[in-house]
């Protein structure tokens, strides 16, 4: 072996293990240190800087040892220098035998050890889970992992499935257990650094919750297969400025820091609808942020629409566009999904997208344990009536509304508080509870709904493997209804619930009351506990237990004799474990 090969090898070795490399390194003795961090932030930027002079060192090193191996080959070459002692065979066999273990350390702390692939400047960090989950439900809504809060059955016999023998059986009445895979997840982040001011990502989270014949836009698009988050961004770091295009979570979503994506704060249940009163979609959109030293965030995103309607159109009214359940009212190829969608869906009529505006602050004196959010949400309603066929026109009306979110880490550590809130007309699609957004008004309009959502829970993180949470939300949504032109609207007392069959009692008849809700308000509380963690992943075991109550608004309650008022309300228990395992 050369000697030259064999003096910058051991150089190198004492670099690794002299005292420059023990000030910097915290990591336990053997432990390999990370790869240099894609960095998007400046945090990110300082640590990337600190390994720049750690190679700085070591080159500054390796040349200093060059001149000496210089040196020394002119001494063992008879040169005019006098060596100041002869290298032995046994010195030189020990040299030799430290350059190889040299070699080995240098690899392996070159060698990334996160379980990522590093090609090209390009790193790609795999993730996702294997979930093996159930739920129990008191009352069947005939749903997977994720509820269906709005469409928890009353107890009559109105929302029913057909038996065996053809009667009518309410499943109000009948409980549910289901076991799932369905919320299993994969995903992927892909991100380079092209320049020190660029940052560059690419990511896609999927899942298998997808439902082809009744796939829509509503809140998380459920086409098949279903897409949770598929985007990817530049981050001009000098200039603090981010751009977004493609499927993510709403601009409305809480974030756990700053304005930035994957930090969206979802409550941590099981149940894949979350609790209601927690504002979000994942949509596609396009996204503009601007961060301002990391304390202040503005953002503006323009989102994928949808109108979701409910209640009764005035009477004499031609050629209307929208109609319950999104669907043209009339017939045909024009109100049926084609290109691109299963043929069995129906979309709303929408023009103009969701624009949403929002601030996040997060106050230096409170040292990242403060995050603070405000956001206003701008929609448009589009339909198309008229009286006859002659003077049919085009409408839009407008709705929107305004937010908050916090998250405080009252305890560092330990105890963290989060909420959210929503108040505006026309937001329902923006709540888990899935209220309606509008109505229809007397002219034929149509009518955003007056609604607010408010969410709070706290999350206690016991121990390192052991968290602890509990959530309370509800959605509350106003009557609007008229009786001209027909009795319609939403929750006209006059038409809304129909007769008594919604009542736990009724053998027969047409519950309404689901068409016209009032509140959905839940309680919910779990844990989460990291039963393994080590080299080959991590392993979650997960329970949950909430009650959620439904309540329509006041409405006729029986069929004959007298008229009297009444608020038909149900409620649904549900339990849910989950086991989750991460290889990544």
């Amino acid at each position: 072996m050369h000697l030259r090969t064999i003096l910058m090898g051991a150089a190198a070795c004492a670099l690794l293990t002299g005292p420059a490399f023990a000030q910097t390194s915290t990591a336990p003795a053997g432990t390999p240190p990370p790869p240099p961090p894609m960095h998007k932030h400046h945090h990110h930027e300082a640590a990337a800087t600190s390994g720049s002079d750690r190679l700085d060192l070591l080159e500054k090193r390796v040349e200093e040892q060059a001149e000496e191996i210089h040196d020394l080959k002119t001494q063992l070459n008879g040169g005019a220098a006098t060596p100041a002692a002869p290298v032995t065979a046994a010195q030189f066999e020990a040299l030799q035998n430290q350059v190889y273990e040299t070699s080995a350390a240098v690899k392996q702390a070159t060698t990334p050890h996160d379980k990522k692939l590093h090609m090209k400047g390009v790193t790609v960090t795999f993730g996702g889970f294997a979930a093996a989950e159930s739920v129990y439900r008191t009352a069947n809504e005939e749903s997977d992992i994720g509820s269906s809060y709005a469409k928890i059955p009353f107890a009559g016999p109105g929302v029913s499935s057909s038996s065996g023998n053809g009667n009518a059986v309410s499943i109000g009445h009948m409980g549910e257990f289901r076991m799932s895979a369905r919320q299993s997840r994969v995903s992927g982040l892909v991100e380079a650094n092209p320049d020190p001011n660029t940052y560059l990502s690419f990511y896609g989270e999927f899942d298998f919750l997808g439902a082809a014949a009744s796939a829509n836009s509503n809140e998380s698009n459920s086409y098949t297969p279903r897409v949770r988050n598929l985007y990817g961004t530049i981050d001009w770091t000098d200039i603090g400025l981010e751009f977004l295009a493609g499927q993510s979570w709403s601009l409305a979503t809480l974030d756990g820091k700053g304005i930035s994506e994957r930090t969206e704060l979802a409550p941590p249940t099981i149940d894949a609808q979350y609790v209601p009163g927690f504002d979000w979609t994942r949509q596609p959109q396009l996204r503009l942020v601007k961060d301002f030293d990391d304390q202040v965030w503005l953002g503006v995103s323009v989102e994928n629409p949808q109108t979701t309607i409910a209640g009764t159109a005035p009477s004499g009214l031609v050629d209307l566009t929208v109609n319950n359940g999104n669907s043209f009212s009339t017939a045909g190829a024009n109100g049926t999904a084609d290109a691109e969608f299963n043929p069995g869906i129906q979309l709303s009529i929408n023009h103009i997208p969701d624009i949403i505006g929002k601030i996040a602050v997060e106050p230096a004196f409170f040292n990242g344990n403060v995050h603070l959010e405000a956001f206003g949400i701008y929609r448009d309603f589009y339909d198309r009536y008229g009286t006859t066929q002659l003077n049919v026109s085009n409408h839009d009306t407008s709705g929107g509304g305004v937010g908050f979110g916090a998250l405080i880490k009252a305890i560092p550590g330990f105890l963290d508080i989060q909420a959210d809130g929503l108040f505006g007309s026309g937001i329902g699609r923006y709540g888990s509870g899935q209220l309606s957004d509008v109505t229809y008004a007397a002219n034929g309009n149509l009518k955003p709904l007056q609604e607010n959502m408010e969410m709070a829970g706290v999350t206690v993180h016991a121990t390192p493997d052991l968290d602890i949470y509990a959530f309370g939300g509800r959605e509350h949504e106003s009557a609007s209804y008229f009786n001209t032109a027909g009795f319609g609207g939403y929750g006209n007392p006059n038409v809304a619930n129909g007769d008594d069959a919604c009542a736990s009692f009724a053998l027969s008849g047409s519950c309404g009351a689901g068409s016209n809700l009032q509140d959905v308000e839940q309680i919910t509380g779990g844990v989460w506990d990291t039963a393994y963690s080590g080299e080959f992943g991590k392993v979650k075991i997960g329970l949950q237990y909430s009650y959620t109550y439904l309540k329509a608004l006041p409405g006729q309650v029986q069929a004959a004799g007298p008229v009297v008022l009444g608020q038909p309300h149900t409620n649904d228990q549900m339990i849910f474990t989950s086991f989750r395992y991460y290889p990544f």
